[in-house]
């Protein structure tokens, strides 16, 4: 299938919010999406952005049944690490269900890979859930490693009032 990977642009945020609550109805998860495109836009399009996007686009003959041309995103930030420097993480790869077997998820992989690497990133690094199978799967043929057994690694976070909490215990200037 034609398709194009490109960088999104600030208009493509209403195609990737709708694909974000695709992927968190998929991952069991709806509830959890708080953000929409307004969130998307201050956050990715301002001066200092927080992440940014890649979309893969199909021309208008191949659009969806809902007429999306934009079929799938990468959505990726930079990170440090203090033992191999530079590092990117992926946080979403979506591709619509209809167009997928068609390369669009691996192109996008792999732009972001070029794109870390243009930057000098040793690691592209990501997080599945341990029921996703079909991801885990596709991550590993292109020599992903998973961390949880070999090396131990738990994904902690703070949210909500926790991380309130830990804000208002800090230091005062």
């Amino acid at each position: 299938m034609n398709f194009r990977v490109r960088p999104s642009t600030k208009e493509d945020c209403k195609d990737i919010s709708r694909m974000i609550m695709e992927l968190a109805v998929y991952e069991k998860m709806p509830d959890q999406v708080e953000i929409s495109h307004k969130e998307l836009e201050r956050d990715g399009f301002c001066q200092n952005p927080f992440f940014e996007c890649l979309v893969a686009e199909v021309p208008e003959e191949h659009k969806s049944k809902e007429g999306f041309t934009v079929v799938g995103y990468a959505l990726y930030f930079y990170t440090y690490s203090t033992w191999r420097g530079r590092s990117v993480y992926l946080e979403d790869l979506y591709v619509m269900p209809e167009f997928r077997g068609n390369g669009i998820g691996k192109g996008l992989l792999c732009k972001v890979a070029e794109v870390g690497r243009k930057k000098e990133c040793v690691r592209l690094q990501l997080s599945v859930l341990d029921w996703n199978t079909p991801s885990r799967d596709f991550y590993a043929a292109k020599g992903a490693q998973d961390l949880t057994v070999s090396e131990g690694w738990h994904f902690i976070r703070f949210d909500g009032q926790n991380l309130d909490n830990l804000a208002n215990e800090a230091p005062k200037d």
